[in-house]
């Protein structure tokens, strides 16, 4: 069982006054593009980790087959999203996908590529970290196997890059064919680009 926890708790402070999630992008609503992607994916449950402007968000996802959770503690920072998705998600899950909602074109057959290779390492190799690659850049979203659950969840740092970082011997890079997994969306520079690509 696969559970993907989707941060869209954060103020998108680089954004300016605009909530960037919000932003449309591609015909749509960025968050809700991002998230039928992830919904249309091999994950068995989505959690949806909510906080700023909690209502906007949910209101733009009515209908999709998701889970939401609010963080009161988002203006913390990543961290306190990441624990308060991990913690709603299943107790069943093996693999817990860790996903940024500001990476709009990030496809379903990206999503199951991880997946895919989580699955067939799975079985031989319990502790395991999914990174996405390209060109020797490493992206988002990463899937973590459920023993890094209690890791994660008394993770002091911001997000878990300080994870991946200390645990080597447990990552497999999984080389991706586009550099979807590298885009995100933080300034009005990255969204006026994105909108001309």
């Amino acid at each position: 069982m696969i559970s993907a926890i989707i941060l869209a708790a954060g103020e998108s402070r680089r954004m300016g006054v605009k909530n960037k999630l919000l932003l449309p992008i591609s015909g749509e609503v960025l968050i809700r593009n991002f998230v039928k992607s992830v919904c249309a994916s091999n994950v068995d449950e989505v959690v949806v980790v909510v906080g700023h402007e909690a209502e906007k968000i949910e209101d733009v996802l009515q209908g999709q087959p998701v889970r939401f959770v609010e963080n009161l503690r988002y203006m913390e920072g990543m961290t306190s999203s990441i624990q308060t998705g991990i913690q709603a998600a299943s107790a069943e899950s093996e693999g817990l996908l860790i996903c940024l909602a500001d990476q709009p074109f990030i496809e379903t057959s990206d999503f199951n590529r991880l997946i895919h290779e989580f699955t067939d390492l799975f079985d031989s190799e319990s502790s395991l970290i999914i990174v996405p690659v390209f060109k020797g850049q490493r992206g988002n979203p990463v899937l973590f196997s459920s023993q890094f659950r209690d890791i994660i969840l008394q993770h002091k740092g911001e997000g878990c890059r300080d994870i991946v970082l200390k645990h080597p011997e447990c990552v497999r890079e999984v080389e991706m064919g586009n550099d979807n997994v590298l885009r995100d969306v933080d300034t009005p520079e990255d969204y006026k680009m994105f909108c001309t690509d």
